[in-house]
């Protein structure tokens, strides 16, 4: 992409969006902006967390679970966001599995998105090893997209459960490498986003040397926005799944 200007993403044409990451605050460092964005635009977004944070702080951990939840729900609401869905799965140790599976396929059928947002799974990221739950969502998000449009799996949610398969359009991951689109947010968007992430305020201070929400955030989005030649951005990797095959 050297010389070039990523595109926007086609956003005029989402109308309900579905973000899946496996903790409170995944959604904070960044992405939250282009949330702001999109509901501002009346775009529908819900957030599905796998597990409740409950291993990231040195409190006892049902105390940090529910610390850590209402914080989301604060963040949630900087942005707009009315539709939180927290699942208990255990934190530190997610597993890529059929549960997994289940349960995000469950939540795509219930929300019925044409966009799913998903964790990246590589190992390496540009800022060292990812960590072990954001590859296990990040990979179950990948094959529950699949598995809610097809009626054969998971089939009791279809039949005891009343849910209706259901395929998404657009798989979205950050675009911290390799990004096709990117997200201007400039402005109230990313004032929105770095409030979003000063509302995990318990969270960040049990964290040794964080930096303030208000310096970092910017400055990455200032980094991203260069690459579509606006002030601010957050990048995405698209993928349309409904795209007909290159020839």
């Amino acid at each position: 992409m050297a010389g070039m200007t990523l595109p926007a993403l086609p956003e005029e044409s989402f109308r309900r969006v579905l973000c899946v990451v496996a903790h409170p605050d995944d959604m904070e460092y960044g992405t939250s902006a282009a949330v702001a964005r999109w509901t501002a635009r009346g775009i529908e977004v819900g957030y599905l967390l796998l597990t409740r944070g409950e291993a990231g702080m040195p409190n006892p951990p049902e105390e940090t679970a529910r610390l850590r939840v209402a914080e989301q729900r604060a963040a949630c609401d900087a942005v707009g966001v009315a539709h939180l869905t927290v699942l208990e799965h255990p934190d530190g140790v997610l597993v890529h599995g059929l549960d997994l599976r289940r349960d995000i396929c469950r939540e795509i059928r219930r929300f019925k998105p044409d966009v799913v947002f998903g964790s990246a799974f590589e190992v390496e990221t540009p800022y060292g090893f990812d960590q072990a739950d954001h590859r296990a969502a990040g990979l179950a998000t990948l094959d529950a997209i699949r598995d809610a449009g097809n009626r054969w799996v998971f089939p009791e949610q279809v039949d005891d459960e009343g849910l209706e398969p259901h395929s998404a359009r657009w798989y979205l991951t950050s675009g911290m490498t390799d990004a096709t689109h990117g997200v201007d947010v400039t402005g109230e968007p990313l004032r929105r986003g770095v409030a979003s992430l000063e509302a995990h305020a318990a969270y960040l201070a049990a964290l040794p040397d964080h930096p303030a929400p208000a310096e970092f955030i910017p400055q990455f989005a200032a980094m991203s926005g260069k690459a579509m030649g606006v002030e601010h951005a957050v990048l995405f990797r698209a993928h349309d799944l409904q795209a007909p095959p290159e020839i």
